[in-house]
């Protein structure tokens, strides 16, 4: 009864609160404090008790009393914060006002009018008694930087969310202005090495205490899409500051926690069906924290400075040259890591939850599964993004296909669904990234031997092979929504293509199955950009056959099989006759998206993406095009990478169009792929509308035909395909496994044209990209947080909410 009893006294404030008229009196303590001196409601009573109705009512009627609550409510926070919340009722006091403001805090952001109150300075909301000599308050400032400090503080409060480092004596307390929160960071792992007991009370506090903070921070979720940078999130800017005294330890706390969680625990069958898992929670909210407070100009962070992430780092440490690096301290921390042990907790901590789907028992369902790989993909982006220390860790062992496996897992598993097309975009964003490095090719090479759930054909072969394999069922998938992707999943095989040692058959089938899809006439010339797609594959042809030559008779073989599409290529009809009788062909034989060949699913267009669990959706921004989302490198003789500048008319680098299939002119192949593979490509919103009124022609066709990358393949099929006849009607073979034979022996020294130089695209951040990622990060943060669901039915502006 005494818990009906606090709801009803809790139901009968709220109801007074919003039939008051006239303002009440923020020193009428007695009416205040029914809101969470008296009651003891859980977060879900809140929400329930508090509706959304009532609270937009009080905002536009009674102003000045929702202003008021906020304040007081903030205050008592600050209070809090100030005594160290010593007793268990002002424990609960802190508790009842943190659920308060996470349930009005929305409604404040969604009205412009209202977005500047909590910037403002309210008289008396700084902390009391700090005055300079004339008696001012010098530490007045405004209700959203108290409430941040008052949330920093609480979250390094002993035996409220920390542990105490002392006895439990009242003449022992320990006083919250004089510790240093630093020894209070809650989990082992980078630069703090004792693990403290775990304490499910303190870890429910946390929890409760960072989905406040991080209401605060979703201001960003109520203003419109944009690109511009100028005005970043204030919230986020603060919390970040210098001005946060917390901020290493809150860093390092967030990060540990996430790092060091093991959901599996010690393998016990069942054992997430027997207990409630506090820590999934706060490690849930943790995740979320860091990578909405990991705000900054992408790329500009990485490199800043060497030392390391730990309070006992001396200033010499640092390398003279160094810059400052960004003012978000989160940032700044983040991309200052660099001890290997830290590097490695992050990386093996990472890897563990991210391969958490993956882990098959005999028993169904018996070991726990989390639900955040999402925020964990964004996560480790921003890793790689913002230290290029961790991403070369990453890179420099094969601990980096204990990422790249449960990616593939992610695309392969969600390529048919629609709802997470978002997943589809952060996974294969990350492999652009890491295909840009020389060392990510290399250990690819290394054999697949994992049983992974995946509905993919059996083959023996490499982590290349396996990759391949699964971007040919997404471009083969038919679903619209993958297209922009195919220039992005064509791009990473494109820069691993160098290093390749030894496709399997599985593989290079796949890869020469593409090339047929994307060869058709009628594909070729039923969109502007299509024939770009043909520009990637062969790249991918060349790089192997000029690089990797002795160890992929697999692939080669499969060249000379399918020698007639190349052929077929070389020979593409370019008059407008063949154009309007192919074109026309298409029309009367109402080719859908959905018909056999995978070619046939293809509809160059790029619509906006959508995540969606549950019954609710949010849309996403556009991704940019692959040219504005890349930077071109060529490979050195030395290993080196040197930035390749981007041509302003690829005309200007086109190659003599009368030149033969067959001749030795790798200058020509070169310059095709400067100029086609490269040449503008961005399939925005806008080019459907233009793609309209746009008709291939023969001027069309010929600009692109005379700079296919053609003759170090024909030249390949010239001196193979005589040879290979030739044994087959010599001995009698029907045997391909004979055939293959012949060709590991075989070589092509001398006979190629020079070999063109290696050519990478790597990842460059841009305008268009941050915006993606902040729309798809607070998209996935919306739809998690459905319990209590904070932000529902509130007037989000970043993105659409849908139900379905």
């Amino acid at each position: 009864m005494g818990n009906a009893d606090t709801k009803l006294h809790f139901r009968k404030a709220v109801i007074q609160l919003t039939t008051k008229t006239q303002p009440v009196e923020a020193t009428d303590d007695a009416f205040w404090d029914q809101f969470w001196a008296d009651t003891s409601t859980t977060v879900q009573d809140v929400f329930a008790l508090v509706p959304a109705a009532e609270i937009r009512a009080v905002r536009e009627e009674s102003p000045s009393n929702l202003a008021t609550l906020c304040y007081k409510a903030v205050e008592r926070l600050v209070q809090g914060a100030d005594s160290g919340c010593p007793s268990e009722k002002e424990r609960q006091i802190v508790l009842n006002c943190t659920r308060l403001l996470t349930r009005i805090l929305p409604y404040i952001f969604e009205d412009a009018d209202w977005r500047g109150f909590f910037w403002s300075t309210v008289p008396g909301a700084g902390r009391a008694g700090h005055l300079d000599e004339d008696g001012i308050d010098v530490e007045s400032r405004p209700l959203a930087e108290s409430l941040l400090l008052a949330i920093s503080d609480l979250l390094f409060c002993p035996d409220f969310t920390a542990q105490s480092h002392k006895k439990n004596s009242p003449d022992t307390a320990e006083d919250i202005r004089s510790i240093d929160s630093c020894e209070y960071i809650w989990e082992a792992g980078v630069g703090f090495a004792q693990s403290p007991p775990l304490n499910y009370i303190h870890d429910i506090n946390r929890t409760e205490l960072l989905k406040l903070l991080l209401t605060c921070l979703s201001e960003a979720m109520y203003l419109p899409p944009s690109s511009e940078s100028k005005n970043p999130n204030p919230w986020v800017t603060f919390f970040c500051s210098s001005e946060n005294r917390h901020a290493l330890p809150l860093f390092t706390s967030l990060l540990n926690v996430v790092c060091a969680y093991d959901p599996v625990g010690y393998g016990i069958p069942y054992n997430h069906l027997l207990f409630s898992d506090h820590r999934e929670q706060l490690v849930e909210q943790a995740v979320q924290i860091l990578i909405v407070t990991l705000e900054h100009e992408a790329g500009s962070a990485t490199g800043s400075a060497l030392q390391a992430l730990d309070t006992s780092a001396a200033p010499s440490e640092v390398e003279e040259q160094e810059p400052a690096g960004p003012d978000n301290l989160f940032v700044n921390y983040l991309s200052r890591i660099h001890r290997e042990e830290d590097l490695s907790f992050i990386l093996k901590g990472l890897g563990r939850l991210m391969n958490n789907p993956l882990v098959q028992t005999y028993l169904p369902r018996s070991t726990k599964k989390i639900q955040f790989h999402q925020e964990l993909l964004i996560l480790f982006w921003k890793f790689c993004d913002f230290n290029k220390k961790f991403l070369f860790f990453v890179l420099k062992s094969s601990d980096v296909l204990d990422v790249l496996v449960p990616i593939l897992f992610s695309l392969n598993d969600a390529r048919a669904d629609p709802s997470r097309v978002g997943l589809m975009h952060i996974g294969v964003f990350i492999l652009l990234l890491l295909s840009g490095e020389r060392n990510f090719g290399v250990r690819l090479n290394k054999p697949f031997t994992l049983h992974v759930p995946m509905d993919i054909p059996i083959f023996t072969g490499t982590h290349a092979d396996l990759l391949i394999v699964i971007f040919h069922k997404i471009t083969t998938s038919g679903h619209q929504r993958l297209q922009p992707l195919f220039d992005c999943l064509l791009t990473i095989i494109v820069n691993i293509s160098p290093y390749l040692k030894s496709l399997s058959m599985v593989a290079a089938n796949k890869l020469l199955h593409l090339l047929e899809a994307f060869t058709t006439p009628w594909f070729l010339f039923s969109s502007q950009e299509n024939h770009h797609l043909v520009f990637f594959l062969l790249e991918v042809f060349n790089n192997i056959i000029q690089y990797q030559f002795d160890g992929n008779s697999n692939l080669v073989y499969a060249i000379i099989r399918k020698r007639n599409v190349f052929h077929q290529l070389a020979n593409l009809p370019s008059d407008t006759a063949s154009i309007q009788r192919v074109l026309q062909k298409k029309k009367k034989s109402g080719i859908s998206r959905t018909n056999s060949t995978e070619a046939e699913s293809i509809e160059r267009s790029r619509p906006a993406d959508s995540v969606e669990p549950g019954t609710l959706k949010a849309s996403l921004v556009a991704t940019p095009g692959i040219d504005k989302i890349t930077a071109k490198s060529q490979v050195s003789v030395d290993g080196t990478m040197i930035t390749v500048p981007t041509s302003d008319s690829p005309a200007d680098t086109s190659a003599v169009g009368g030149a033969s299939d067959t001749e030795s002119n790798s200058e020509r192949d070169h310059e095709a792929y400067h100029s086609e593979s490269e040449a503008a490509r961005s399939r925005l919103s806008s080019a459907s509308s233009s793609s309209a009124a746009w008709s291939a022609n023969t001027d069309w066709v010929l600009s692109w035909k005379a700079k296919l990358p053609l003759q170090t393949i024909m030249r390949l099929l010239q001196v193979l395909v005589p040879q290979v006849e030739k044994i087959c009607i010599d001995k009698g073979l029907t045997d391909e496994s004979e055939i293959l034979k012949f060709l590991q022996h075989g070589t092509l020294v001398g006979l190629l044209p020079v070999p063109h130089p290696i050519l990478i695209r790597k990842y460059q951040a841009n305008a268009g990209t941050a915006m993606w990622f902040r729309t798809y990060m607070w998209g996935v943060i919306y739809l998690r947080n459905v319990d209590p669901p904070i932000w529902y039915d509130t007037d989000i502006r970043l993105f659409e909410i849908q139900r379905i």
